[in-house]
């Protein structure tokens, strides 16, 4: 009975550990990510997405590296959800209401947006 016991302990065991998947690291451009206050809000807003483990915007780069439980979401909800924060991410265009109520700061440069102006 122990040694059945023991077999059945390890192929559940094995079998948990198969299903579970490795989580993906993706770096996305975030174009618009350029002032600490932008950094701020994708970090804080991605933290709440189902699936994503960690976000770090690097606003030198303009580049923002998620990594995320790939059988919880996919790369895809990760760029939509950047977008409808408000923000392009690679190829996905941020949505157009969340645009508008960005500051200035962390608006396209062709908006008239971006950091201030060194004199």
């Amino acid at each position: 009975m122990k040694t059945f016991l023991s077999v059945l302990f390890l192929a559940v065991t094995f079998t948990a550990s198969a299903q579970f998947k490795k989580p993906i690291v993706a770096q996305i451009k975030t174009p618009q990510a350029q002032c600490a206050e932008c950094k701020e809000r994708i970090e804080k807003f991605m933290k709440t997405e189902e699936g994503v483990v960690k976000v770090v915007v690097d606003i030198r780069k303009k580049i923002t590296t998620v990594t995320f439980a790939p059988d919880r979401t996919n790369i895809e909800n990760v760029k939509t959800a950047i977008a409808n924060l408000g923000f392009d991410a690679d190829d996905v265009v941020a949505e157009a209401e969340q645009y508008k109520r960005l500051p200035l700061c962390c608006k396209r440069e062709a908006d008239g947006g971006g950091p201030p102006k060194k004199q």
